[in-house]
């Protein structure tokens, strides 16, 4: 399967002192094969297409980087807390892997330098950061092995850029508190979403408005209708609930 993954592009890639060097020094990763990881910082509009059809970007190790860190992290959670209940834990989780966590985590780690794209990274719903981060996880995975994986994760990353008690303090069930807040003022909250697609997306992703009386006043995005809602829901209680600047006259309804 590795080596299927490989070969495409083996001889487009020359081999990279600098980027192996990058990755033992900054990342503190030793690699083996290295084609992965220059695999796992190729954005999908920096596809490498063949004639034969096939399509080498990080898509694929993206997709298996999420399920191993899903693992890593759901295990870490159950031992550092045993006394604590299903509920926290996976709420906990969500926090870690958070798409907009994931984006700065990647970004503290130094990946945004080493994407390969062809995309305006200012556009935030492409999550170009955290993306890249999952596919290295799955880099790793692939020329590692789990344990290997796992010990990277919670010894290097976790560790050294995730902080668990400000999580814990932390909000992100914003969406509630938004529907709280308008049912406590009277004040009609709405959520619309909708599926976008791109040219170079296989998957669609989600973009959402959070409306009082028809006038919006947060929008989030996501690869989820669930993760776009509290993205949307979260700007809305930053940018306009907290600091009173929703609660006037012309958003409460007639009663």
């Amino acid at each position: 399967m590795i080596r299927h993954l490989i070969n495409p592009i083996k001889f487009l890639i020359t081999p990279n002192k600098k980027f192996y060097l990058l990755l033992q020094n900054h990342l503190k990763i030793t690699p083996g094969k290295i084609k992965l990881y220059e695999i796992a910082f190729l954005h999908r509009s920096a596809s490498i297409s063949f004639s034969d059809g096939t399509i080498v970007n990080n898509e694929r190790l993206e997709y298996l980087g999420d399920a191993v860190l899903d693992a890593v992290i759901a295990d870490y959670l159950f031992k550092k807390f045993p006394r604590k209940k299903e509920g926290f834990l996976t709420q906990m989780r969500s926090k870690i892997v958070k798409r907009s966590n994931l984006d700065l985590l990647a970004r503290n780690l130094g990946i945004d330098y080493l994407i390969v794209s062809n995309t305006n990274r200012n556009i935030h719903k492409k999550h170009i950061y955290g993306d890249a981060f999952e596919a290295l996880i799955g880099a790793i995975y692939l020329d590692k092995g789990f344990n290997k994986t796992r010990k990277y994760i919670i010894n290097y990353v976790l560790k050294n850029f995730v902080n668990l008690e400000e999580l814990i303090s932390k909000e992100t069930d914003f969406k509630s508190r938004i529907i709280e807040w308008g049912q406590k003022t009277k004040v009609m909250i709405t959520f619309e979403s909708a599926e976008e697609y791109t040219e170079m997306e296989q998957a669609p992703s989600f973009i959402s408005h959070v409306k009082i009386c028809d006038e919006i006043i947060g929008t989030g995005s996501g690869k989820s209708k669930k993760e776009s809602e509290q993205s949307a829901a979260e700007q809305a209680f930053y940018s306009v609930i907290t600091d009173g600047s929703a609660v006037n006259d012309e958003f409460i309804l007639s009663r």
